[in-house]
């Protein structure tokens, strides 16, 4: 990462590594974990074909999800929606939410919260 006098930022896609899990993957792109944003969290997700990621909740911020490729089911709270290319959710903190790839291919996406801090909580953890 570099920073130049305005205060600008760059992370380089090589500086940042890939959270692979059994449905997809995440990279962190922007956070306070990575140093390069101290008021947001940016990543990108791909979410595999016919997988979907488990139950979660942030409880101290909102997602924004903004689909990419291929085509998402997300379900939140007891609601449902079926998400395609250039579709954008926001869901509320403490909403129970996730998401399963359900077009012919991987599902990517940018996700995004207003918090250096993203916190994350799995439902059916304790």
């Amino acid at each position: 990462m570099s920073e130049n006098a305005a205060g600008a930022r760059v992370t380089r896609m090589a500086q940042t590594q890939p959270i692979v899990e059994d449905w997809g993957a995440i990279r962190w792109v922007a956070g306070r974990a990575l140093g390069n944003a101290e008021s947001v969290t940016v990543g990108l997700v791909t979410i595999r074909r016919g997988r979907s990621n488990p139950r979660h909740s942030h409880p101290n911020s909102e997602e924004v999800l903004h689909l990419l490729q291929g085509r998402l089911e997300h379900t939140f709270g007891a609601e449902r929606a079926i998400l395609e290319p250039g579709d954008t959710i926001v869901i509320a903190p403490g909403a129970p939410h996730n998401a399963r790839s359900i077009g012919d291919q991987d599902a990517e996406m940018v996700v995004a919260y207003p918090t250096g801090d993203r916190r994350f909580h799995r439902e059916d953890a304790p």
